[in-house]
């Protein structure tokens, strides 16, 4: 009786990673169909793009964040201000507000 819990929960551990497998892959394939579609790619300028975003790597996990709350608070309002392209008082009023946020 043990075994055939221990085999039924081996099949489903199975199952599941083989399903879970090919979500990715068909969700890989449509980011890249749209992004080919996007390029109006045709013929072989397609296959060939198609043939390298689907053999891509994903892109790694960002890091979790290191440092106190406070540099973390600061990497996040730099890069706001950054992504804003906000430059001398404009940047310096946005930096006081966004550190001063909780």
């Amino acid at each position: 009786m043990t075994r055939f819990f221990a085999l039924t929960a081996l099949a489903l551990s199975l199952t599941l990673g083989g399903a879970h497998a090919a979500t990715e892959q068909q969700n890989k394939m449509g980011t890249c169909n749209a992004e080919a579609k996007t390029k109006e790619l045709k013929g072989d300028e397609r296959k060939a793009f198609m043939k390298e975003c689907l053999s891509a790597k994903p892109a790694p996990e960002p890091a979790a964040e290191t440092g106190t709350p406070q540099q973390n608070k600061m990497k996040t309002c730099n890069a706001d201000a950054k992504t804003k392209d906000l430059k001398g008082d404009e940047r310096k009023k946005f930096m006081s507000e966004c550190l001063k946020a909780k």
